[in-house]
């Protein structure tokens, strides 16, 4: 299927009230200014035929669940309507979204829509709400990435709440990096404004995110396009995230322009609305003339709008039956995928393994021929590795200063959905990490976080990949009270006196996707008590499940 709707939804940094003022500020004066030049005041006094064959109407609604205003413009032209739908919707106390869709409308249910371009009103509501996509700033330019932005933008990639694409721009060698900027560029993520996160990193920035993301570079005047799920440590996954070369960039600057659009625009339009924007109801346009007009009037003007709303369901079906059928056809193609990686990532996980024992060997026998102070110390952990989350759950006695507090019948339930030994493996040398960072800090040579410590821990202990780790969970999570309490796990009470703990700290285990496991734990009382971990099992809860 050819996407052919522009459609835009990000979150507001403003308040609802102030979204609400700003998006109605924005929409009137793109409808005043060229090349429209509509009279938007006709709408303020009332009328919602704003030019001949362009009506505008508004409905708005407060209520238990929240709130919402919408504003829908129909332009009447030769082979169809167009059509832009701009909404804002706060659900609760949660943040204020905003979507707008623009797509065309053909006269003929059988004639096949025009696609619509990105609208010049999108550029304006960026300049203004402070829009955001997880923990990521939504703009209409790209921003620049100096080298100290290098580990704010990788945390964007790897945040598990986006849902836009990020769009890396490199510099190539030798070039000036404000005219590649404003030459190259600036055209080419033009269209992507409100479809995709867009960044472009100064030659400094670049070396230092080259070095970070081993797996996922760009480099020389290419340009990549990061998916959400990135998982910076699985080689496999550098595969998903697309690369376009400066050849094509510079040599056919045009194609390059749609062809790196192409992707923004149908993740943007098949990717499930938020909850709360998808729960906003189908409009009714209000009657027009006096109240007083007769009552056939009155049932002819209704018996229209009902007409209206039925032709709309009626295309919004037609359109939601291609999506699905298409995306069948993508899931199966998905899942045939995800075989092979899961395969190809336990075997890469397999061979990390044997050269870490053949090491391990090489060091045991230096220090046998008195060789120790060039080799690490010998490891003390148990011989041999579990084969099982069963085998796991009881293993952990033998590290003493980590305590299990979780549910013991969701992490064996992780082997019978286990893609190979991989997950229990990456498990184990999580646990196994933990425990040396626990018993550092029971001994006061700790003074930074599990992160930091694996990412320049001294030798001879043991570490998994820092971005493994993630710190916290994000602030949509941890302000949906659901999501927040299913993250919540028991602990003494010596520890908290409510005996359980909000645990965001997590490791990613296996992929960077929904159906890999998430191990969490909490630190706060380490030094003293040890570390707790209240959940290893299936991924909890949030924006992607």
């Amino acid at each position: 299927m050819d996407t052919r709707r522009y459609r835009m939804v990000v979150t507001s940094g403003l308040d609802y009230v102030a979204t609400g003022a700003q998006v109605d500020d924005r929409l009137r004066q793109w409808l005043k200014d060229p090349p429209k030049s509509y009279d938007a005041d006709a709408f303020t006094e009332g009328r919602n035929e704003i030019a001949r064959g362009v009506t505008l109407d508004h409905d708005s609604a407060t209520g238990t669940s929240g709130a919402y205003g919408r504003w829908r413009l129909r332009e009447a032209l030769p082979g169809g309507t167009w059509q832009t739908t701009l909404v804002i919707r706060q659900a609760g106390d949660g943040p204020t979204r905003v979507q707008l869709d623009v797509e065309h409308l053909p006269d003929d249910p059988e004639a096949v829509p025009v696609p619509a371009k990105t609208p010049r009103l999108a550029r304006g509501l960026l300049e203004v709400l402070d829009a955001r996509d997880g923990l990521a700033d939504v703009t209409a330019e790209p921003q620049v990435v100096e080298a100290e932005d290098v580990d704010a933008v990788i945390d964007e990639l790897c945040d598990e709440t986006r849902r836009l694409p990020v769009v890396v721009a490199s510099t190539p060698y030798g070039a000036d990096f404000d005219a590649w900027l404003e030459g190259t560029v600036d055209p080419l993520v033009r269209p992507l404004a409100g479809l995709a996160i867009l960044y472009v990193l100064t030659p400094e920035a670049e070396a230092r995110f080259n070095h970070a993301l081993e797996y996922h570079r760009v480099y020389g005047g290419g340009v990549r396009t990061y998916l959400p799920g990135v998982d910076p440590a699985w080689p496999a996954d550098g595969q998903r995230h697309r690369v376009m070369s400066r050849r094509l960039i510079t040599d056919r600057p045009s194609q390059a322009r749609r062809i790196i659009a192409q992707l923004p625009q149908r993740l943007a339009a098949r990717a499930p609305l938020p909850a709360e924007l998808d729960s906003v109801p189908v409009m009714r346009t209000r009657a027009l003339g006096d109240s007083a007009a007769p009552e056939l009037e009155r049932l002819r003007v209704e018996n229209e709008t009902l007409h209206e709303i039925l032709e709309e369901a009626g295309r919004e079906q037609r359109v939601r039956a291609d999506e699905i059928r298409d995306l069948k056809y993508e899931l199966r193609k998905a899942e045939d995928n995800e075989t092979l990686l899961i395969a190809e990532y336990d075997e890469q996980y397999r061979e990390l393994h044997a050269v870490r024992a053949q090491l391990q060997t090489l060091r045991k026998q230096m220090v046998e021929l008195g060789a120790a102070a060039a080799a690490y110390a010998p490891l003390t952990a148990p011989e041999g590795e579990p084969d099982s989350f069963e085998e796991l759950l009881q293993r952990l006695d033998a590290l003493p200063r980590l305590h299990f507090t979780g549910s013991r019948k969701v992490t064996l339930d992780l082997d019978a959905q286990a893609y190979g030994s991989s997950w229990v493996r990456m498990t184990w040398d999580a646990l196994l990490a933990l425990g040396d960072f626990a018993q550092a800090a029971a001994a006061g040579r700790v003074g930074r976080d599990f992160k930091q410590w694996c990412a320049d821990a001294p030798g001879g202990v043991r570490t998994i990949s820092p971005r493994k780790i993630v710190r916290d969970e994000s602030k949509s999570v941890k302000g949906n009270s659901s999501w927040r309490r299913q993250r919540t796990f028991p602990v003494p009470e010596h520890v908290d006196p409510a005996r359980k703990v909000f645990m965001g700290a997590h490791v990613r285990v296996g992929g960077g996707n929904t159906i890999a496991p998430r191990l969490h734990y909490f630190d706060g009382a380490c030094s003293e008590y040890g570390i707790y971990i209240g959940y290893i099992g299936p991924h909890l809860s949030n924006t992607l499940t």
